[in-house]
């Protein structure tokens, strides 16, 4: 008798604006792909349950735990990996940084890097939901009318970024680059 290998798709996925046709595996994560046939490595595999934030990408905009997702639910879908930040934040200093990655470097918002991607990911994220004016658990009464990210004190940040994790504690540095960004808003 003779076994077939696991079924496979064709897809497309549009990544950091650019199409990638790849034959997959249909058990294939988003971060797999990523990592694993196209070489962008940027994103990070930390705990693989979705449960630290490292592998966070966004997807149409949203964050979303890379980890976590088919590749094959993503087809037509958007992608931004960190590598792709730069370009998605209309453009990038000297240094071809985006704001946000040169907040975490000038606020020290990192130490062993391995979570930055995700985080850096993350803020952009969550800045562009409180610019649509979504709550999160700390918002102050929403009956006041809508909020945007100019509007964030430390408190929401840290809630809005609490998916992400970070072993080395940098939290309060992360918090400080990420209110630098939303005030320049």
């Amino acid at each position: 008798m003779a076994t077939t290998g696991a079924p496979t798709s064709e897809l497309t996925l549009r990544i950091n604006g650019g199409d990638h046709r790849l034959t997959l595996d249909n058990r294939t994560t988003v971060l797999d792909a990523l990592r694993e046939h196209l070489g962008l490595t940027g994103t990070k595999k930390g705990c693989d349950h979705g449960q630290c934030g490292a592998c966070t990408v966004l997807m149409d905009g949203r964050r979303v735990n890379s980890c976590l997702l088919l590749a094959a639910s993503a087809q037509g879908c958007d992608i931004v990996t960190i590598e792709g930040v730069a370009a998605l934040e209309g453009g990038a200093d000297g240094d071809g940084l985006a704001p946000i990655q040169r907040a975490f470097i000038d606020h020290d918002g990192l130490q062993c890097g391995y979570c930055t991607p995700g985080q850096i990911c993350s803020a952009i994220g969550a800045l562009a939901e409180a610019d649509r004016g979504w709550p999160s658990h700390v918002t102050p009464d929403v009956a006041e009318g809508p909020r945007s990210a100019r509007d964030l004190d430390a408190d929401e940040i840290g809630e809005r970024m609490s998916g992400n994790l970070c072993r080395c504690a940098a939290y309060p540095r992360i918090v400080e680059a990420v209110l630098a960004v939303a005030g320049a808003r």
